[in-house]
């Protein structure tokens, strides 16, 4: 894949869609391409954060370990971005993420996620958004499995 089709794929990304050309350009261009088989993991719960994960092909599961064992919280899908939270807060991995299937996807390092917010403030609302979106899905979630585990 050429640097041209990485910015088209950026540019289909709600996170990146106001952003201009030339930067998706030097967005892809700085990022890593990564690939993953099934079931390998990207980062494990606890981990450091150094960086964030754009999928650009193939989905990733999103998983929580609970005192009944593992417990997937969310299915992340081509355009979506996982890892962003350990950049932002500082704080380690809040979950694991391991490949559903065969996984694509560009990572993006901390000094480069921060110089795009800094650069463009819609990016950090962007964020904001799916991250108050994907608390409530996991919200849920965790309800459900304690309602079930209580039976």
């Amino acid at each position: 894949m050429g640097l041209q089709e990485e910015v088209e794929l950026l540019r289909n990304i709600p996170l990146f869609a106001k952003i201009e050309p030339s930067k998706l350009k030097l967005l892809a261009f700085t990022s890593e391409r990564l690939t993953y088989s099934e079931q390998e993991i990207l980062f494990e719960q606890g981990d450091v954060g150094d960086s964030a994960y754009i999928i650009i092909g193939g989905e990733a599961d999103i998983v929580v370990n609970t005192p009944g064992g593992p417990l997937v919280v969310a299915t992340l899908k081509q355009n979506e971005i996982v890892g962003e939270i350990a950049i932002l807060c500082d704080v380690p991995r809040t979950a694991t993420v391991r490949a559903k299937t065969e996984l694509t996807t560009l990572r993006i390092t901390k000094d480069l996620f921060f110089s795009l917010v800094i650069e463009f403030p819609q990016i950090a609302v962007e964020i904001m958004r799916e991250l108050a979106h994907r608390l409530e899905q996991t919200t849920t979630r965790l309800r459900e499995a304690v309602a079930e585990a209580q039976g």
